[in-house]
């Protein structure tokens, strides 16, 4: 047998799935990906193919090994990240689901939330799981699928069917159906888990209907959840993270007071608040951060729904580019005072106006704008977006941010960096390495198994650049002016029809 060389991470994402190789400095090996179907089955429907997820996971994995040209018994342990609150239902004894897994983008449920807030309920929730009532996490997904699969909740009661999120999906399949488990930091934005108790919630439960026969197992993220047996070694299973948590802990934001924001499909703010369940005041969320030893850890989050998918859109919706990386370079040719703003709530806006029936709109067209100027606007959006729930999490942590760290594709723009620093007033920092989400889970799995210590991981640490801000404070205060007279022209949009 080999000594190990790697750990490998698992990256679940909303378009596509990963596999990536870390070694003992911490360096990244290899990664393979591919992407996967994405479905709108009707409006504010979002929907993914559970088998293709674990096909093309399955995949990558197996492409990764062949790639590296290590023995499984070279590979220390497997780590999974995922994208959070997406839900599925799937039959215990054959595995097979029973409905397209419910994106964490679906919004289908907005109106079974609307009638649990007329009820009074929200604040209990708030308490409860540190999140607002809202379709964007898992409940009323849940709830939508028992309800609307022929004979599901009767299947349910009787202790047949399984509900996971994605990470419970893959752990399950890898180990053949032996474990059904998830993490604090998946639980935790279910909507059903108590985040001070640490356990799913009895009362949650009643109010949504959800039987708890189809709940998995809960464990901190750093955990020997099971092993993968794989061409005659046993692999163990040791982290599990949500994508956002993950990249937390992967940006080495361990301790109070450090944040980070990630710039993928959408774009999430998290600072770590240490062993304090900060409430939040401001429409952020209160989550479960990950934790590498027996006492619970927690985050602020801001959840920004449509970030990298604004430049997705200019690219497949409005073909006014041929490739993502195209925005940088058109960008770069529009005028700084372009006086156009774009506000993608393509799927409603998420931290801090939480209103499921904003649009998406444009403002300040004339007949010089091209699509210059849109793509620029577009990508200052999401610069916008962060200082929206930059704003609100200053105010619930008290004290001003120093830094921020930054990961996610998004982040290799120059352009968009500058600008985000201009726009917060505050230096952002971009590592060497900018997987942060992967690296999340596979610094857990290595913990775990000591194939690194935290001071490792700390050493470890490279950055690449860190953008200084050099916008005058009328301009900023101009600019943010513009942005939020546009946010306001938007709310409630689709209540009006």
């Amino acid at each position: 047998m080999q000594e190990p060389t790697c750990i490998i991470a698992l990256d679940q994402g909303t378009t596509s799935a990963r596999a990536l190789a870390f070694d003992k400095q911490g360096r990244l090996l290899g990664i393979a990906q591919r992407t996967f179907t994405q479905y709108f089955p009707a409006a504010n429907c979002v929907e993914h193919d559970a088998l293709e997820i674990w096909d093309t996971q399955w995949a990558v994995f197996q492409q990764l090994i062949r790639q590296l040209g290590v023995a499984p018994s070279q590979i220390a342990a497997l780590g999974i990240t995922n994208q959070r609150e997406t839900t599925l239902l799937w039959d215990k004894k054959t595995g097979e689901p029973l409905h397209r897994a419910l994106v964490w983008q679906d919004k289908r449920t907005a109106e079974h939330c609307e009638r649990l807030k007329a009820q009074g309920l929200n604040p209990y929730i708030r308490e409860k799981t540190g999140l607002v009532l809202d379709a964007y996490f898992s409940a009323t997904k849940l709830a939508w699928l028992l309800d609307n699969i022929p004979n599901a909740r009767s299947r349910a009661e009787r202790g047949e069917l399984c509900f996971g999120t994605i990470d419970t999906w893959l752990l399950w399949k890898l180990t053949k159906g032996a474990i059904h488990a998830t993490d604090y930091t998946n639980a935790s934005r279910t909507m059903l888990f108590d985040i001070h108790q640490l356990q799913w919630d009895a009362q949650l439960l009643e109010i949504f209907q959800i039987p708890p026969e189809v709940l998995p197992q809960v464990y901190t993220s750093m955990h020997h959840f099971g092993d993968l047996a794989y061409d005659g070694s046993n692999i163990p299973i040791t982290g599990i993270a949500g994508d956002q948590q993950a990249a937390l802990f992967g940006q080495g934001c361990w301790e109070a007071g450090t944040a980070k924001n990630t710039y993928g499909t959408g774009c999430f703010m998290l600072m770590h608040t240490g062993e304090q369940a900060v409430r939040s005041t401001q429409g952020l969320i209160t989550t479960l951060a990950c934790s590498t030893g027996a006492k619970p850890q927690y985050a602020l989050e801001g959840s920004i729904f449509i970030a990298g998918a604004a430049i997705q859109w200019l690219r497949d919706g409005l073909h006014l580019i041929d490739e993502a990386a195209d925005s940088a370079y058109f960008a770069h040719k529009a005028p700084e005072d372009h006086g156009v703003y774009v506000v993608p709530a393509f799927a409603g806006l998420g931290a801090p106006y939480w209103d499921s029936y904003a649009k998406g709109a444009i403002f300040g067209l004339g007949r010089e704008t091209g699509k210059e100027v849109l793509i620029r606007a577009t990508l200052e959006s999401l610069a916008y977006q962060t200082k929206d729930v930059l704003l609100a999490m200053e105010i619930d942590a008290h004290t001003p941010l120093q830094m921020l760290r930054v990961d996610g594709g998004a982040c290799a723009n120059d352009l968009l960096m500058q600008f985000q620093a201009d726009l917060l007033n505050t230096p952002v920092e971009r590592p060497a390495m900018i997987e942060s989400t992967a690296a999340g889970a596979a610094y857990l799995a290595g913990l775990q198994v000591g194939f690194w210590n935290l001071a490792q991981l700390r050493q470890n640490r490279d950055i690449d650049r860190i953008f200084s801000p050099k916008m005058s404070e009328a301009t900023r205060h101009q600019r943010y002016q513009g942005w939020q007279e546009a946010i306001r022209r938007t709310m409630g949009w689709a209540s009006k029809r």
